[in-house]
């Protein structure tokens, strides 16, 4: 699911790329498996869905399945990282998914947000 969604123009083995060398920097930064980084990183569980009540919306928050929850965190945390300056995407990448399972970052301001 990260893959197709770091894809851009159907490079899909540069998408792999990207990540294996993200996960590597997440290996250099915190000496940690990165993939149980990356899994604290990718944590949804609650979202906001507009509901109309009387003649107003209001945001409500709801309940999401696993699926669908990890889905909205892969694309906020790409979105985050996207913004990051620098030019290299498995940096920034890197840099958001440490960030994210600290508990800060773009994406996890996102999070509380909504």
């Amino acid at each position: 699911m990260l893959v197709n969604r770091i894809l851009k123009h159907g490079k899909k083995s540069l998408a792999y790329q990207i990540i294996y060398r993200a996960l590597k920097k997440i290996q250099q930064k915190t000496e940690k498996n990165p993939l149980s980084v990356l899994r604290q990183a990718i944590r949804g569980d609650i979202a906001v869905k507009a509901r109309r009540v009387g003649g107003s919306t209001h945001q409500v928050p709801i309940e999401i399945g696993s699926a669908q929850g990890k889905a909205l965190a892969v694309r906020w945390l790409l979105g985050a990282s996207r913004k990051r300056p620098g030019r290299n995407m498995a940096f920034k990448l890197s840099s958001e998914l440490v960030d994210a399972a600290k508990g800060s970052g773009d994406a996890i301001r996102k999070k509380e947000d909504t």
